[in-house]
């Protein structure tokens, strides 16, 4: 018997209904045991202040109040993104036509800086999605029908995070490619003309879902601010209650002794109290005051410097970010080679693992898919700005060195003997053999302009060349034999 319509849309909510209530009841029994020891007999996370469930609304505020929290999605997003971005089909002079249609597309559209939008949003929560406007609908209830037959056009992207995209319905056919992944998504879109949020059903076609950090769920990551959010909190607590510290401790405390031979009247009370709250809270600073002897209080201030530094190394252990990068102290003199080095391994890797499989490629197949860009030749390879590229002033540090280092070889000819020039030049100024060979051909070249200069050299002013004497020749009379 063939299930009717009804039955696969009651089984459809069955199936959604079950999945969304075992990740919920998952997630309450994880977040019951953190924090628990002595067999539950003390809560560290209650005594803490730790919350045990943090939803999206937490994250995305500690992004946007929290300057480390924001440093930490922030700065490796805009390093990954650096440059431009350019799709490279083959390596000859001329741009083919998918090299051309992806460069008018990009300016077009910003389409980096979108990429770059999605990928930070992707980040705060557990996931990300890009909307891609196409040219075949004609109201919202389109956005709902899978995308049509045919060559495409892109007007527009609209990236969303986990609290505007929702994932409303999912593909249950077993035998499906796309068995337990979105059906359909549900998005709010805000009107900018009324200031309100519209919500539209889209379907998985015009979507493309990015996620990171993913363990047992290809549609759901760990958010980047998860593990290291208590870490967050006491930073707040420490930097806070520092400023809190110096508010109350940097003016110093008063305390009023009586004289014993002294009766305060309840004139002269009021008059001291008014005088103590102007030098509270205006400028007054000098108190008048009779009988009453004021004695100051010792401050209470201290350094906060190695109680954050502690809280500093242990984000930068599990993100991956440099200390310096992270406190924002990586250009200049506090930068250290190790940490540019680390920072740039640690970019070149998310390049390669994060945005060019999960957020470029993606995008640029559908694209061909709907023909929104021509189907490349060959395989396309993804351009990234050298990372690893040396700065104008490092390349005339090491120009130095090697200066340095050929005028002691050529002071002592006998050093030649030991390792030859080509040696010299590969081994130990670090010149590959291309660029030998190119020395070795100036060099020649130098030397045959000399030697043409010496053969000919350049006549006085006023003077001319003379002209050359034609030596005309006669052969011998050949001999005849007698």
């Amino acid at each position: 018997m063939e299930r009717t319509k009804s039955n696969k849309k009651q089984e459809l909510k069955v199936f959604n209904l079950h999945t969304f209530a075992s990740e919920i009841m998952g997630r309450r029994m994880l977040a019951g045991q953190m924090g628990l020891q002595y067999d539950g007999a003390r809560d560290v996370y209650q005594a803490l202040g730790y919350p045990l469930k943090i939803v999206f609304d937490d994250y995305l505020a500690k992004y946007l109040r929290h300057d480390i929290a924001k440093a930490v999605i922030d700065r490796p997003v805009n390093a990954t993104w650096q440059g431009a971005l350019e799709l490279i089909e083959s390596e000859d002079v001329e741009d083919t036509p998918f090299e051309e249609a992806w460069e008018e597309l990009n300016w077009e559209l910003g389409i980096k800086n979108v990429l770059a939008r999605v990928d930070r949003l992707s980040g705060i929560g557990t996931y990300g999605v890009l909307l891609l406007g196409l040219d075949d609908i004609t109201s919202t209830e389109d956005l709902k029908t899978p995308v049509r037959a045919g060559k495409r056009k892109l007007m527009y992207l609209k990236p969303f995070s986990e609290k505007t995209a929702k994932m409303l319905t999912y593909v249950t056919n077993t035998k499906n490619r796309r068995f337990g992944k979105p059906l359909l998504y549900e998005l709010q879109v805000s009107d900018t003309s009324s200031g309100q949020n519209q919500t539209v059903q889209v379907h998985y076609s015009r979507i493309v879902h990015i996620v990171d950090n993913t363990l047992e769920s290809d549609l759901e990551g760990v958010p980047r601010l998860q593990s290291i959010y208590n870490r967050l909190l006491d930073l707040e607590k420490i930097v806070g209650g520092d400023a809190e510290m110096f508010w109350r401790g940097a003016r110093p405390g008063f305390q009023g002794i009586v004289d014993k031979d002294f009766t305060v009247t309840p004139e002269a009370e009021a008059q001291f109290q008014d005088q103590i709250t102007e030098y509270e809270n205006y400028l007054r600073r000098i108190l008048l005051n009779e009988g009453i002897t004021l004695k100051e209080l010792a401050q209470q201030i201290a350094d906060p410097k190695p109680h954050v530094d502690v809280q500093l190394t242990c984000i930068s252990a599990e993100t991956g970010i440099p200390k310096r990068v992270l406190s924002g102290s990586e250009r200049g003199e506090l930068a250290s080679s190790q940490d540019t080095s680390e920072w740039k391994t640690y970019i070149q890797n998310r390049r390669e693992n994060l945005a060019e499989p999960r957020i470029i490629r993606p995008f640029v197949d559908t694209l061909i898919k709907y023909g929104i860009l021509p189907e490349p030749v060959n395989h396309y390879s993804v351009d990234w700005e050298d990372l690893f590229a040396i700065s104008e002033m490092q390349r005339v540090e090491i120009g130095k060195v090697r200066a340095s280092a050929l005028r002691e070889y050529t002071y002592n000819p006998l050093e030649a003997m030991i390792v030859p020039p080509k040696g010299f030049l590969q081994e130990f100024l670090g010149f590959s053999r291309e660029q030998i060979n190119q020395m070795e051909s100036m060099q020649e070249d130098d030397v045959l302009s000399e030697i043409k200069e010496m053969m000919n050299p350049p006549q006085p002013a006023g003077t001319t060349t003379p002209a050359k004497k034609t030596v005309t020749r006669t052969k011998a009379p050949v001999r005849k034999a007698a």
